[in-house]
């Protein structure tokens, strides 16, 4: 058996679609009208289409059992654009215990978004404030492989 991507329901699929592609970024890979699946491997499925299927089973919102998790290094201006388009927040930029910043956020159907910065960015963004490679090993649970490969990919940016 082959596991192929997550999927969620949502009211209205272009409005979903817009959102998706035009403020996170995502790309379109198949498109069949009712179910949307892009690049990364989730799919946005039409609730109207998607409850005929299920017998017309109810479809629950904002249930905090599931979230699609993005990176980005940009968290400052995702913030505002999420605030300039009236998102409901579950809480603004935040520091994880492992230094990593993130934000959680509902979309327009109430599925939960979590937007965290990449591992290997926190690693070059610790390096900057002054910790060494032991601390930032030691803070991020990433192996000194992984810190010193982020350091250095950032660095040439």
């Amino acid at each position: 058996m082959k596991f192929v991507c997550p999927l969620i329901v949502v009211e209205d699929i272009k409005k979903s679609r817009e959102f998706y592609e035009n403020v996170l970024g995502q790309t379109v890979k198949l498109d069949f009208g009712e179910n949307i699946t892009f690049k990364g491997d989730f799919a946005i499925h039409q609730k109207s289409h998607f409850q005929s299927l299920i017998n017309n089973a109810a479809v629950s919102l904002k249930s905090n059992s599931f979230e699609l998790y993005f990176e980005d290094e940009s968290l400052d201006e995702l913030e505002a654009t999420l605030k300039d388009l009236t998102m409901e927040f579950v809480h603004e930029i935040r520091e994880q215990p492992w230094k990593q910043r993130v934000l959680r956020f509902y979309d327009y159907d109430k599925n939960l978004i979590e937007v965290g910065e990449p591992m290997q960015f926190v690693a070059y963004r610790l390096s900057l404030e002054g910790y060494s490679l032991d601390d930032i090993v030691t803070i991020t649970y990433l192996s000194q492989e992984m810190v010193q490969a982020g350091i250095n990919h950032y660095s040439k940016r």
